[in-house]
């Protein structure tokens, strides 16, 4: 192909060729300029005339520009361009991360949780941003929006979930350490002493009403959680192979401490078990085609409403928590044999019980009171004089 022929212009390095408007079909000049640089000839386009409004004064000064290094060439641009854009296709955004960090959790029971809560809320809000794009203002406002909808157990929840991403990619070498002065993820405080307790009476409806109902399977659920403390999840992938008849003991396998522990079955424990009958299903309450189990909202809520119990009572984990405060209440279970009956890591988490174990103790050091007290009234009643000192109230 020939080459096209080049006009001068009044600006030395500065010229231009004839060419048409793709549009208007139109003949118009397109500028170019030449100029060494770095020791390289280089010669590239301006603009065009029309398009885009091109003079031989803009090019030249176009020219002057990147001699002097305050601009880009055509090149130079296009290099920039193309590794930023490789830097954002490389760069690990939160959608990455999560991805990333999905496919290596599979076996994590707060899995479907987690992806609920970041599809929910964290995609939309921090998706496609990298962890070194996201300021504290942002993780506030999000941390603001969700207090006015959600519990503070939520909104605790779905930071939390931000922020072990953050770190899982700190961790990989996926993505830098944020900037503390620039990101700071505030945590929402959250009252976790909370416990659910019956009163013998409430006790008395729920049994009456576990009996009447005709889902046999999540009465004896609600039963062996009440009689073993054991959590909902750990009901759900109980397996018959973890149960010991012979020993007595009940194999908790992968629970939320992580590691596989045994808990003592009671008598009764022993006879709702023996009297679950037995499937093809490895699982003692089998769900839908002898499956795990995965829910049970519809008939323990049924329950639990044929009880009136009240509504903020938690079916399976309150029964848990009646478990551990009958036997705290009863002052014959130290706090240390009670950490070891619920499967706690750690005294603290027991300590919430704490108060029960205390008020049976005072309770049964005012025995000595009584007793002392049986004691004066029958010398009193042979006419002797006993001062006692009076009773605390």
């Amino acid at each position: 192909m020939p080459r096209q022929k080049r006009f001068k212009t009044d600006y030395p390095g500065v010229y231009y060729v004839e060419g048409q408007d793709m549009v208007k079909g139109k003949p118009e000049k397109i500028y170019y300029i030449f100029y060494r640089k770095d020791g390289k000839q280089v010669e590239e386009k301006a603009g065009k005339q029309v398009r885009d409004n091109m003079t031989p004064a803009k090019a030249n000064n176009l020219r002057t520009m990147r001699l002097q290094g305050k601009e880009l060439s055509n090149q130079g641009r296009r290099d920039k361009d193309a590794a930023e854009k490789k830097e954002r296709e490389g760069r690990y955004t939160i959608s990455r991360l999560w991805d990333e960090y999905e496919s290596q959790k599979t076996n994590f029971k707060g899995r479907l949780p987690d992806k609920c809560r970041y599809e929910k809320y964290l995609k939309p809000e921090f998706g496609d941003k990298a962890p070194s794009e996201i300021i504290t203002f942002d993780v506030d406002r999000l941390r603001i929006r969700l207090l006015k909808q959600k519990s503070p157990q939520t909104v605790k929840l779905v930071l939390s979930l931000l922020k072990r991403l953050i770190n899982f990619g700190v961790k990989k070498g996926l993505c830098p350490v944020p900037d503390p002065a620039k990101l700071n993820i505030e945590i929402p405080r959250v009252d976790n002493v909370k416990t659910e307790d019956l009163t013998n009476d409430q006790l008395k409806a729920l049994i009456k009403a576990i009996n009447e109902d005709l889902n046999i399977d999540v009465g004896r659920m609600m039963k062996l959680a009440l009689f073993t403390g054991m959590r909902r999840g750990e009901l759900f992938r109980l397996k018959w192979e973890h149960v010991d008849f012979k020993r007595k003991f009940i194999l908790l396998d992968d629970p939320k401490g992580g590691v596989s522990q045994q808990i003592p079955m009671n008598d009764t424990a022993k006879e709702i078990l023996l009297s679950q009958e037995r499937t093809d299903s490895p699982y003692v309450f089998p769900g839908k085609n002898g499956k795990q189990r995965t829910d049970v909202r519809g008939p323990i809520n049924r329950i639990k409403k044929r009880a009136g119990l009240p509504e903020s009572f938690r079916p399976l984990h309150g029964l848990r928590h009646a478990y551990a405060s009958m036997l705290a209440s009863s002052g014959k279970v130290d706090m240390y044999m009670l950490q070891k009956l619920l499967t706690h890591k750690s005294p603290q988490m027991t300590q919430r019980y704490a108060h029960l174990r205390d008020d049976a103790l005072r309770k049964a050091s005012n025995v000595m009171d009584d007793l002392i007290a049986d004691a004066v009234k029958e010398d009193e009643a042979k006419g002797k004089v006993v001062h006692l000192p009076k009773r605390e109230k």
